[in-house]
């Protein structure tokens, strides 16, 4: 291992207690810190996010970020005593100004994030989970598209990730229904990317961040742009976007330094650029 790993950088703030931040051997890990709510969003955990997802973008220390939460919940959802209380945000300010700029944010940032979602996500905490590029749960772990059993249609990006995840079917009936699906029941449909067992997962989460975190970070931020662009292009159109982006990746650090190692069969070492 470099020796350069073998350094760990450490930093933790607490200052908006709503929301965890701690920056360890180039992972930034934002937890949601409401436990006694199951970590549902009001408007300061939302905005102290979006804050925290801006700065993880923009430190260079910053390789890999990974989005879960403090105690049993990984996310309920919007915090309903703030929805429904006179004084507070109105219905489209919520979504408009809490959850949006989040999913814009998650989906924009030219870093690997990843959900590792320890309990129940529900609502736009689903739906926040799913817009991560790579999302790991707990075996006991669930997903709730809670919204039709208040009236409401799914936000959060719900409408636009899940049916083109699982089809259109499965997407609807989750969504009219409200049904719970398991970790593995996610899995299996191809909601998230792996189920791991409760007793396995902070490890697993670990080694598989910490994997991504030293990779050329460079070249994953643009394959994630491509990948985005692929939702709305034709084929003619994407393959100009990868013709555009990897003459890009081209011309980066990591690019000279992989190829260098491969051609000296050796370990890469990658600095993100």
């Amino acid at each position: 291992m470099p020796i350069r790993f073998l350094f760990s950088i450490i930093f933790v703030k607490k200052s908006h207690m709503v929301l965890i931040q701690e920056i360890e051997n180039k992972v930034c890990t934002l937890r949601f810190n409401r436990p006694e709510v199951f970590n549902s969003f009001n408007q300061e955990m939302a905005f102290a996010l979006q804050n925290a997802l801006k700065a993880a973008a923009e430190n260079e220390e910053v390789r890999a970020i990974v989005l879960t939460g403090v105690g049993k919940a990984f996310c309920a959802g919007q915090d309903l005593a703030e929805a429904t209380d006179p004084n507070g945000p109105a219905l489209q300010s919520i979504v408009k100004e809490h959850y949006n700029p989040i999913i814009e944010l998650i989906r924009t940032i030219e870093k690997p994030i990843v959900a590792a979602v320890n309990g129940v996500a529900a609502g736009a905490g689903a739906n926040i989970a799913l817009a991560c590029d790579i999302t790991i749960a707990k075996e006991s772990a669930s997903f709730i598209q809670a919204f039709s059993k208040i009236g409401l249609i799914p936000d959060s990006g719900g409408t636009f990730f899940l049916p083109r995840i699982i089809g259109s079917q499965k997407a609807l009936a989750l969504m009219m229904t409200g049904d719970k699906v398991t970790a593995s029941e996610a899995e299996s449909m191809n909601m998230i990317y792996k189920a791991v067992a409760d007793d396995q997962f902070e490890d697993f989460v670990q080694h598989f961040t910490q994997k991504i975190a030293q990779m050329p970070t460079r070249g994953l931020g643009l394959t994630k742009k491509a990948v985005n662009a692929s939702f709305t292009n034709t084929l003619t159109q994407q393959l100009a976007v990868e013709e555009e982006l990897q003459t890009i990746a081209g011309s980066t650090d990591d690019f000279n330094e992989g190829v260098a190692a491969f051609l000296e069969k050796r370990q890469p070492v990658f600095t993100g650029k």
